[in-house]
């Protein structure tokens, strides 16, 4: 059984900084790209950032050069390091495979999520 649990968020102050974790467990880790997903109150899930296979990440438009994704394959565990936050950056956070970099449609159902609340 796959299973995806995010942690890590908290409130935290405007341009202050916060480290999610998503640990995985149940498929073999090194063999997906993974992707970080924000829920803001009443929209959808979109992504913020995704990393390939090979350790290469890609960045939504708003978290280019404040966001950082890595991974640590021993670990099975994906990061992602937020700076300079802002209000706009709160939401529940959650960690998936998509079936291709940009595609809607996930390969293993939804972790619990973690939330981040900026306060300005």
């Amino acid at each position: 059984q796959v299973q995806l649990v995010e942690s890590g968020g908290g409130s935290v102050q405007a341009g202050g900084s916060r480290r999610l974790s998503c640990v995985v467990s149940g498929i073999d880790f090194s063999d997906y790209g993974f992707g970080w997903y924000r829920q803001a109150p009443g929209k959808s899930r979109e992504l913020v950032a995704y990393i390939t296979r090979a350790n290469v990440g890609i960045y939504g438009d708003s978290v280019e050069g404040r966001f950082t994704i890595s991974r640590d394959d021993a670990k099975s565990t994906v990061y992602l390091q937020m700076n300079n936050l802002s209000a706009d950056d709160s939401g529940v956070f959650y960690c998936n495979v998509p079936y291709s970099t940009y595609s809607t449609t996930m390969l293993f159902d939804w972790g619990p999520g973690t939330q981040v609340i900026v306060s300005s």
